[in-house]
């Protein structure tokens, strides 16, 4: 059951990271990661690489916001109208990719989660560029750094994620998400942005004090 609290944390200027000690680094996330329930999973992204092999360059960005959408009983999900060919994806195994387009230009980054039959899903938020900077300025006409990928349809353009990428295996290949030992210091928990559904459910994860989460 979904809890029905949001935390508020109060934005203060600090540096919102914390080292690991022991964590192994620089390690593709497996599918065992992904398949586990869709909250943890997106809980446990926050401040992990996602990394895109594109052009001969490495892009790679620190997941700062996420968005968890629970599968066919989630008024808010694409899996509440149960399985069809563009959802197909979201009902197989966890670690793969699902884009998709809103409002008729935005390609939206989706995480699949859970095991093979329960299409829980984590929307990609908002990114903070570490690599291939350069590239994410050309691609996106924007030279504010915050303003690369604070948002879903920013990051998909800034790291070359289109619809093509659709039930790609980010446990390897060109696009991937991975782990170098870095975590929030303090998560905010909040409600979905741009749902009518469900909208009061607190499924949206960001990273406390992080300059380049979204702004809704």
């Amino acid at each position: 059951m979904v809890q029905r609290r949001i935390t508020n944390i109060t934005r203060v200027a600090r540096i919102p990271w914390r080292l690991v000690a022991g964590c192994e680094r620089f390690k593709v996330l497996d599918r065992e990661f992904y398949e586990r329930p869709t909250e943890q999973v997106a809980r446990e992204l926050l401040g992990k690489l996602l990394v895109h092999e594109l052009e001969g360059e490495r892009l790679a960005g620190r997941i700062v916001e996420v968005e968890a959408y629970l599968g066919e009983h989630d008024p808010a999900a694409h899996a509440s109208a149960g399985r069809t060919r563009r959802t197909a994806v979201l009902y197989g195994p966890g670690g793969h990719a699902y884009v998709y387009l809103i409002y008729g230009m935005y390609e939206c980054l989706n995480l699949v989660a859970e095991g093979a039959g329960s299409p829980g899903c984590v929307l990609i938020r908002a990114l903070e560029p570490v690599a291939g900077i350069d590239q994410m300025r050309r691609r996106r006409q924007v030279q504010d750094l915050r303003q690369l990928a604070s948002g879903p349809g920013k990051l998909t353009r800034a790291m070359g994620i289109t619809r093509a990428h659709t039930g790609v295996d980010v446990t390897r290949g060109v696009l991937t998400v991975q782990t170098d030992g870095v975590e929030p210091e303090e998560i905010v928990t909040g409600p979905r942005i741009g749902v009518r559904k469900a909208a009061d459910w607190p499924l949206r994860f960001s990273v406390a004090w992080n300059q380049f989460v979204s702004r809704g």
